[in-house]
Formats: structure tokens, C-alpha cells, sequence
């Protein structure tokens, strides 16, 4: 997992060859203008969920992982709480490993608590469970680009 202020983004971008465009695409001056939903980077190769909704808070989050992609979480407008676990501790399946979805989910939870203001963001590697969308109230926008392993 990578945790850090936006302005370092460029400091990862050596840590995988798509990173440099899902970055490019981060530092878009109409990324808040832009509309709910998919937006292409390079294909299936990387591209971004644009979106917001309700938080449900850290006794609702459950901790998912992913196997062919890694995630980007972004914080455009507002404030998100995001657990993380290691995945070699994630023993306890609440669903299995969906291929259509690339998702799992743990009954497990989160050892960490990270606080996801605006301009700030995380790196969810394949070897790490996160537990999204733990905070409370409204996200008015994040983004999450989907970056295949």
C-alpha cells in the first residue's frame, strides 16, 4: 500500500508502467467536471470510476481485495475513510473470489484507519485488503482508477 499527498504522485510513477497515465489522468483540470461513471485510460489496461454516494462507516466496510487489477483511490471533493488489512491476514471469506468482478470480500477487519481528504490519495496493491467508503456522510466525488497488474 502507498499512502501520500498528491503532489509526491510523481515519486510512483516507476512502480508500474501504467502509473504515469493513471497519474496524467489524475492531474486533469476538468477531473471534477467530468461525469459519473468509466472513463478510458488505456483500455482494460487502466482506466477510472468517477462517482459519489453515502460512506457507511467503519462497522459497515468490509474489506475487499482485487487480483487482476490494483486501485488508485483519489479524493476530488470531500472526505472518505479507507481501512487496510494485509491480505495474508484476510482468513475469514465472506464471498468469494468473483472473476467477472474482480473482487473478494473478508469478514476480517481492518488493522489500519486511513483518513482520504481532497488531494491526497492510495495504492491498493493485489497483496492488500482495503475496506472502502468507512467514514461517515456524503463523498461528493472520488475517483478510482483501475490499474491491471
Amino acid at each position: 500500500m502507498v499512502f501520500d499527498l498528491f503532489d509526491n504522485a510523481q515519486r510512483y510513477e516507476s512502480l508500474h508502467p501504467r502509473f504515469r497515465a493513471a497519474f496524467a489522468f489524475l492531474r486533469r483540470a476538468d477531473l471534477a467536471a467530468l461525469p459519473d461513471g468509466r472513463h478510458e485510460i488505456d483500455d482494460d489496461r487502466a482506466f477510472a470510476i468517477l462517482g459519489g454516494g453515502s460512506q457507511v462507516g467503519r462497522n459497515n466496510a468490509k474489506l475487499e481485495a482485487h487480483r487482476k487489477y490494483i486501485d488508485i483511490r483519489f479524493m476530488v471533493d470531500g472526505d472518505e475513510i479507507v481501512g487496510w488489512q494485509s491480505l495474508d491476514r484476510c482468513t475469514d471469506i465472506a464471498a468469494p473470489y468473483d472473476p467477472k468482478t474482480d473482487l473478494v470480500f473478508f469478514r476480517n477487519r481492518p488493522d489500519i484507519w486511513l483518513p482520504l481528504p481532497p488531494r491526497r490519495f492510495a495504492i491498493f496493491f493485489p497483496t492488500d485488503a482495503h475496506a472502502p467508503l468507512a467514514g461517515e456522510g456524503e463523498i461528493r466525488r472520488v475517483v478510482v482508477v483501475k490499474v491491471a497488474v
